[in-house]
């Protein structure tokens, strides 16, 4: 990576949100920053004047530039701050207080307890969060407190101490915030029936309580409490945009390596997730050239060897797409659904941004080799001999059969080549009739393009199905090019392909280069033809509104829009001037008719 320039590394950075990570020229960490949009953040450090002295320094020692993705700002401000307490970049400020972020706990003890804390202790209790702010965490408490009420003191409610008569109500109960469980005012069953109902409070299930937040908000303001409703509008503002779970610290995931693989024809690439005691602290994508046709899993499998040994991780569980053969210690587990699945799909989506960013990159330093991956794609996609280094797409337009026109457009190396674009007046067809109009253009391009002895295409495209590429197909059998350039038709409806006598049509993914530039082949020409079929129809409606005036012809029309440009101009203006332009008889036929 440290040998692309830093521009070209900026120009590829994605808009998401996430994590960046900088390294000097020895590869060695400098900075670990969060971004709402990483390619915003990133490049203001290279485009302004920092007052800074440290961040000056900084920048000019910057190589490269890694970054994570992740879903939202808070999952980016939780992954920062793992990545900082792993490695310490050297201008981060260290973390003094060994920052942690807060979960709400739910005690494992008898009537559970519930509060916010930052320390984690493995006692069977039960964890949710982290939050990243302690605001969220609040508002949750004091709702659910203000619906259920729990137990805040710190006795051991054994069954035998509490009928025992052991301990007494404290105030808590007086007040009605707890219902006295220490006393057995409260069976177990009833407060452990409200904590299930706590947990889906906190899961983000809170509809209910949503509902009866904003009936109080509504009665508070009709009775013009308008602060009191303002604290319960708050209050729901924190709750919609309360984010249920986060991917990247989740503690039920511990000390576990997941790989993801996405491949081309050229390339696979396999990005690696790191995850310790529930959180992500690296991220790696593996860029791997094919030599021959390796499937994805023989791939993945040697990836993962590889990149185990690189980063010395001993995990002992590993989460991937699919099955893989690895040795008999490793608990290999392929992720269907819940919080495994969604980090699986976490690392793919880096896998994926990995792959764009190098796409990117290839086109700003090496355009030649980016083209000629296209080309060879496109080569194998459509069955071609050849690669389609010049290609030509030709498209009809008549709307109800008015002034039918034809326009074929040409591509050099996957991009347009707009001074070779040609428009056509179909001359031998009289109406609408597409294929006879397909037959003619098609026809009159390649007699023309032979008679010059001008280079052919290796590809032409016909917008259209099965009859639009027959019509086409004639005229080549005419010229005697029919196995001499590679043909096909494209229908507009599924993006179908047809090839010459093969009935059966070609789907392409939906995501592919070839059926990309095929389908920008298509819009250029569809777009190039309506332009000029919208040209000739106005110019058609002017001719005829001066034509249909008696003793007006063809060429006094000329003249006269040579003279005055348009037919507004035409009717203001006086009878001397129009009888300068075409003598007085025909000007005082034009000058009644619009006076």
């Amino acid at each position: 990576m440290s040998h692309i320039p830093i521009e070209v590394q900026l120009s590829s950075l994605p808009t998401n949100p996430g994590v960046y990570q900088f390294y000097d020229v020895e590869d060695k960490i400098l900075y670990v920053g969060k971004a709402k949009n990483l390619k915003k953040r990133v490049s203001s450090y290279f485009n302004k004047t920092h007052e800074q002295g440290k961040t000056r320094v900084l920048v000019k020692k910057i190589r490269s530039i890694k970054h994570i993705v992740v879903p939202t700002e808070s999952d980016a401000l939780l992954l920062e701050n793992n990545l900082i307490k792993k490695y310490r970049p050297r201008y981060n400020v260290l973390l003094k207080d060994d920052k942690t972020f807060p979960w709400i706990c739910i005690k494992n003890e008898k009537f559970p307890r519930i509060f916010p804390t930052r320390k984690f202790i493995k006692d069977g209790s039960e964890y949710f969060g982290p939050y990243t702010s302690m605001k969220t965490i609040h508002t949750l408490l004091d709702l659910i407190k203000s619906v259920y009420p729990l137990r805040t003191c710190n006795y051991d409610l054994a069954h035998d101490k509490v009928a025992a008569g052991k301990y007494k109500v404290c105030l808590e109960y007086h007040l009605g915030n707890c219902k006295g469980p220490c006393e057995g005012y409260q069976t177990e069953e009833e407060y452990n029936r409200q904590i299930q109902e706590i947990r889906e409070i906190i899961k983000g299930n809170f509809k209910s309580s949503l509902h009866y937040f904003k009936s109080r908000m509504k009665l508070l303001a009709q009775e013009m409490k308008f602060e009191e409703a303002q604290l319960i509008k708050d209050k729901i503002e924190v709750l919609e945009n309360y984010q249920v779970k986060t991917t990247i610290v989740n503690p039920k995931i511990n000390n576990v390596d997941v790989f993801t693989i996405i491949s081309d024809e050229a390339f696979a690439y396999v990005n690696f997730l790191q995850l310790s005691h529930g959180s992500i602290i690296r991220s790696h994508t593996l860029e791997i050239k094919k030599k021959l046709d390796e499937t994805d899993e023989d791939l993945l499998q040697l990836a993962i060897i590889e990149i185990r040994q690189r980063f010395n991780s001993h995990s002992k569980e590993i989460y991937v797409p699919f099955e893989v053969t690895l040795e008999s210690h490793l608990k290999v587990v392929v992720p269907k659904l819940g919080d495994k699945k969604k980090i699986l799909e976490l690392s793919e989506r880096n896998a994926k941004f990995f792959r764009q960013d190098r796409f990117k990159q290839i086109k700003i330093i090496d355009p030649d080799r980016h083209t000629n991956r296209i080309m060879g794609q496109m080569k194998m996609d459509l069955r071609l001999s050849m690669e389609p280094r010049h290609i030509e797409c030709f498209d009809n337009s008549n709307i109800q059969g008015s002034n039918p026109v034809a326009a074929c457009v040409v591509f050099k190396d996957g991009k347009p080549s707009k001074k070779e674009y040609r428009h056509y007046n179909i001359k031998t067809v009289e109406g609408p009739d597409d294929f006879a109009s397909m037959e003619e253009v098609v026809f009159r391009r390649y007699k023309r393009l032979l008679e010059e002895d001008q280079s052919l295409p290796q590809l032409i495209v016909i917008d259209g199905g099965k009859g639009q590429l027959s019509s086409a197909l004639k005229s080549l059998d005419a010229l005697g090019l029919r196995r001499k350039i590679a043909i096909i038709g494209i229908a507009k409806r599924l993006e179908e392909i047809y090839f010459p006598e093969d009935p059966i049509p070609l789907y392409l993914d939906k995501k592919s280069e070839s059926l990309k530039i095929i389908q920008q082949l298509r819009n250029e020409a569809h777009r190039f033809g309506i332009t000029f079929h919208r040209n000739k129809r106005s110019k058609a409606a002017i001719n005829s509104e001066l034509e249909s005036i008696e003793g007006i012809g063809n060429k006094t029309v000329e003249e006269l829009l040579k003279n005055y440009k348009s037919v507004k101009r035409i009717k203001e203006a006086s009878l001397e001037n129009l009888a300068q332009t075409i003598g007085m008889s025909k000007a005082k036929k034009i000058y009644e008719t619009f006076h």
